[in-house]
C-alpha cells in the first residue's frame, strides 16, 4: 500500500511540474514507474488493455516497434523514433492506477493549481515594467508560448464547464467568479501571448462546451456567441490582429516567391509529407524514417524546398510518414477511444474531453504525442482523469445495498 501511495505523490509531482520544468517532470516520471510497475496486479492491466482506451496506445507502439524494420534510416534513428511513442504504454497502466486511487483528484488540482500560477507569472510579466528577469519572453515565464496555451485552454475551457454546471444549480456568484478565472486564461491568450493553433482551439472547445450542455441548441449558440465575441475580440486586441495579419501575409508570400517565414516552413513541411505518404501509402517508410525523408527530398534544392525537418507539424502525417495509413487509422481510432472515454456526464468527464479534443485539433499544425511536454499532459491527462472517470463508473454501477 506505501508504494501505491507514493505512486500518487510523484503523480502529483508530475503535474506540479509539468507546466514548468522537463527536467523535474522527468525523474518525477521515472519515479512514479519505479513506484507502480512493482505494485500493480497484472490483471488490472489486463482489464485496461481490454478496453479500446487501453489497448489502442499499446497497439500504436507495438506497430511503431515492427515498423523500425523496413524503415531506411540508421538504427540510431529507427530508435530516436520509436522513442516518441514509449510514452503511449504509461496510458494504460495510468488508467489501471487511478481507477483504483481516491487521489486521482488530488493530481488534477494540483495541475491547476500549477497553471494558475503560471497564469499570474503570466499576466506580471506582461503588465509589470521593468522587472529584472523577463522570463522566456513576453509573458511566458518557462518552456514556451505553444505549451502554455494549451495550459491555459484547457483550463479555461474546464472551468467554463463547471461554471455551467453552477449555473444550473443556481449558483450564480460561483458561476460568475468561474468565468471570470476562465477569462483570465483566455485573456492572456487573446491579448498578451499566443500560439496561433490557439485560434482555432479555442472556437473548436466552444462549440464542444455548447454542444455539451445544450446539444444542437447548444451547439448554435455556441457558434453565435463566438462569432460575436470573435468581432469584440478583432477589435479590441492588436495583438490578436497582428498574429493573424501575419499568419496571412506569410501564406501570400508563399504562393508567390521563395521566403522563409514561420506559416511557409509548416506549408512546404506539410506538403513534402504528402508526397512521402503516397510514395508509401499503406505501412510507411518506418519508424525513424521523418528525417531521412526530409533529406531525401532536399538533395539539390534550394531555398524552402532545401529546408530540413524532423517534424512535420501534423501529428496525423508524423505517424503516417512512418506507420502509412496503417498507422493513422489506429492513432485516430485511439483518439476516438479516449474521447468515448469521455463522453458521460460529469464535470471530470468534460476536463478530459477538453485534454483530448484540444490535442486533436493542436495535432493539426504541431506533432504534439511526440513532444515532450505536450505529449506527457496528454498521456497524464488521459491517464489520470480517466482513471477518476471509471472509478465513478464502477462505483456507479455497484447496486446498492
Amino acid at each position: 500500500m506505501s508504494w501505491l501511495r507514493a505512486a500518487d505523490w510523484f503523480a502529483l509531482a508530475v503535474a506540479v511540474t509539468l507546466p514548468w520544468s522537463t527536467t523535474a517532470t522527468a525523474i518525477f516520471i521515472t519515479l512514479w514507474l519505479v513506484t507502480i510497475l512493482p505494485a500493480t496486479e497484472v490483471g488490472l492491466i489486463r482489464r485496461e488493455l481490454a478496453s479500446a482506451a487501453g489497448l489502442l496506445p499499446v497497439m500504436l507502439w507495438v506497430l511503431a516497434a515492427i515498423g523500425m524494420l523496413w524503415a531506411d534510416a540508421s538504427w540510431a534513428e529507427r530508435l530516436g523514433g520509436l522513442g516518441k511513442f514509449h510514452r503511449l504504454l504509461l496510458i494504460p497502466l495510468l488508467l489501471a492506477h487511478f481507477r483504483q486511487s481516491e487521489h486521482g483528484i488530488c493530481v488534477v488540482y494540483g495541475f491547476f493549481a500549477s497553471v494558475l500560477l503560471l497564469l499570474l507569472v503570466s499576466w506580471g510579466l506582461a503588465v509589470i515594467p521593468g522587472l529584472p528577469w523577463r522570463g522566456r519572453g513576453v509573458g511566458v515565464p518557462t518552456k514556451d508560448y505553444i505549451f502554455q496555451s494549451s495550459n491555459f485552454l484547457i483550463c479555461a475551457f474546464a472551468l467554463l464547464g463547471f461554471a455551467a454546471a453552477a449555473l444550473r444549480a443556481q449558483k450564480v456568484r460561483v458561476a460568475l467568479g468561474l468565468v471570470a478565472l476562465a477569462g483570465l486564461f483566455l485573456g492572456n491568450i487573446f491579448f498578451v501571448v499566443s500560439a496561433r493553433t490557439s485560434f482555432v482551439v479555442a472556437p473548436v472547445l466552444l462549440l464542444l462546451l455548447g454542444w455539451r450542455q445544450f446539444s444542437w441548441r447548444g451547439l448554435i449558440g455556441a457558434g453565435l456567441l463566438g462569432v460575436a465575441f470573435g468581432a469584440v475580440l478583432w477589435f479590441a486586441s492588436p495583438y490578436l490582429r497582428e498574429r493573424i495579419d501575419k499568419s496571412f501575409v506569410e501564406f501570400r508570400v508563399y504562393r508567390e516567391d521563395d521566403t522563409v517565414s514561420s506559416t511557409a516552413l509548416h506549408l512546404e513541411f506539410l506538403r513534402k509529407s504528402v508526397q512521402f505518404i503516397e510514395a508509401a501509402p499503406i505501412i510507411g517508410h518506418g519508424t525513424g524514417s521523418i528525417g531521412e525523408e526530409f533529406r531525401n527530398a532536399a538533395l539539390g534544392q534550394t531555398g524552402l524546398a532545401s529546408e530540413l525537418s524532423q517534424n512535420p507539424h501534423n501529428q496525423l502525417f508524423a505517424v503516417a510518414i512512418q506507420l502509412g495509413i496503417v498507422g493513422a487509422a489506429v492513432l485516430l481510432a485511439m483518439w476516438a477511444a479516449h474521447l468515448m472515454l469521455f463522453a458521460r456526464e460529469g464535470l471530470i468527464a468534460w476536463t478530459g474531453m477538453v485534454v483530448v479534443a484540444e490535442n486533436i485539433v493542436s495535432s493539426l499544425f504541431n506533432s504534439h504525442l511526440f513532444d515532450f511536454t505536450s505529449g506527457w499532459l496528454y498521456v497524464f491527462g488521459v491517464g489520470v482523469v480517466g482513471g477518476i472517470v471509471l472509478r465513478e463508473r464502477d462505483a456507479a454501477s455497484v447496486p446498492a445495498p
